[in-house]
């Protein structure tokens, strides 16, 4: 790995983890758009708020300097991510979205989880490292996590 890649991230939307939550949350806005206009003030809004919460909560805790304040935001991000995955079964249940494309969300949904569960696991190292009052990420390590062999994100 050069010098460039690993520099400290410079902003959030420097991080692997926030440019694929962001794709998510783009698409789950789509879906949002799409659902009936009886769903306008229940599963749509819903969609539209917890996919907001998913990148502004990585957002967040990138802009806090103590490990602890980072891990609170993300692990938050990471609830928000499985109620668009739950919300994704309602649009299956109610026959919304067709049965593939649901599918195909959630794989894009369970790979997002693994980056947050990889950062996670970054910043909780960095309470084990020798100055622990800050964490800045110098390396996307968080992101060579399993991903094929992992039955926890099979669809």
């Amino acid at each position: 790995m050069s010098a460039t890649e690993r520099k400290a991230s410079a902003t959030f939307e420097d991080l692997k983890v926030y440019q694929v939550a962001r794709e998510f949350r783009k698409a789950m806005y789509r879906i949002a758009k799409r659902l009936p206009d009886t769903e306008k003030f229940g599963l749509a809004s819903q969609v539209r708020r917890a996919a907001v919460s998913l990148t502004n909560n990585i957002a967040e805790g990138h802009g806090r300097y103590h490990y602890l304040d980072q891990i609170k935001f993300t692990l938050q991000a990471r609830g928000s991510l499985e109620e668009l995955i739950d919300d994704l079964n309602v649009c299956a249940d109610e026959g919304y979205v067709a049965m593939e494309e649901i599918g195909a969300l959630k794989q894009q949904g369970w790979r997002t989880r693994q980056l947050i569960d990889g950062y996670i696991r970054y910043l909780r190292e960095q309470k084990n490292a020798p100055n622990p009052s800050s964490a800045r990420e110098s390396s996307p390590i968080y992101d060579e996590v399993e991903t094929e062999n992992d039955s926890r994100f099979s669809i």
